[in-house]
């Protein structure tokens, strides 16, 4: 059973990566994509944790612009985006399945909270209606432009949904994909190790 859910694992991943990457299907930037490029880097293997959330991502975002935004196909923002899920995946390379639910947890908000400050810095260097001082750069983190809804409503939503489906992704791998041992073992990892007894305890 753990085998097939091991193999499965990837293709269910990047399958709920592009559906919810439909427009309407979830609020805007409420979307599981945070979670699933930070998962992919603690679960997946070798090259695949690279170019398979990231393949998927260049997929889902070429035919967006094509059918649905009708936009170039290329854009800078695309490049930055791209980046950004990288560098989700890089920070999920730097746990370990076996990690602890809630230092995953803290993993995935962490990601969710470093794509939105690469992702809006990018946006105040690249839109002209941004001052390009220190007050242009916290009103693109805070409150965005005149007549559009504020960015802390896009933090609030990145970081919600970068909780609560990191949170989910994880709890499903360790209720189905540990063994009890696995489970076990990974707890050993997590407590400190005991101090040296003093030599007049040993004996």
């Amino acid at each position: 059973m753990k085998e097939k859910w091991t193999k499965l694992l990837p293709a269910l991943l990047m399958l709920v990566f592009a559906l919810s990457r439909i427009p309407g299907v979830l609020p805007q930037n409420f979307s599981a994509a945070y979670a699933l490029a930070f998962c992919g880097g603690v679960y997946f293997t070798g090259a695949m944790a690279w170019w398979l959330p990231l393949g998927t991502l260049f997929a889902t975002d070429v035919l967006l612009n094509v059918f649905y935004y009708q936009e170039p196909v290329f854009s800078g923002y695309m490049l930055v985006k791209t980046l950004s899920f990288a560098a989700l995946i890089g920070l999920g390379r730097l746990f370990s399945p076996r990690t602890n639910w809630w230092k995953l947890l803290g993993g995935g908000l962490l990601g969710a909270v470093l794509f939105y400050f690469i992702t809006n810095t990018a946006s105040w260097l690249h839109n002209p209606e941004y001052a390009k001082t220190l007050a242009g750069w916290l009103q693109a983190l805070t409150t965005g432009l005149p007549n559009y809804p504020s960015t802390w409503e896009f933090f609030r939503n990145t970081l919600l949904s970068g909780g609560l489906f990191t949170s989910l992704f994880v709890g499903a791998m360790k209720a189905t994909a540990e063994s009890p041992a696995e489970k076990t073992a990974g707890a050993r990892d997590e407590e400190p190790e005991a101090e040296e007894a003093p030599e007049e305890a040993k004996a």
